[in-house]
């Protein structure tokens, strides 16, 4: 499943650039997580990266997206196949 950044956010700006598949931007308030390039980061690292840094631990699984390993796979090589046709055009 994707994950989320709830509002105990302190917007300390470690989990954007942590994020492999460029899943997080700052939203509104505080930083978002993007569902459709959220990974978890299968297919990169063992564990999800934001997680690994953030202080305060504001980002749990997404119950609105659930997903399974084998969908965070596929997800993965989806973004990658992506990325290489932009690098073509």
């Amino acid at each position: 499943m994707a994950l989320f950044i709830t509002d105990e956010c302190i917007n300390c700006d470690v989990c954007e650039p942590e994020c492999p598949n460029d899943a997080i931007s700052m939203g509104p308030e505080i930083y978002v997580i993007d569902p459709s390039k959220c990974t978890e980061c299968v297919g990169h690292f063992d564990e999800p990266q934001c997680r690994q840094v953030c202080p305060v631990e504001c980002i749990p699984n997404d119950p609105q997206h659930l997903e399974t390993p084998e969908g965070l796979l596929a997800k993965y090589h989806a973004l990658q196949a992506a990325k290489a046709n932009e690098h073509k055009a």
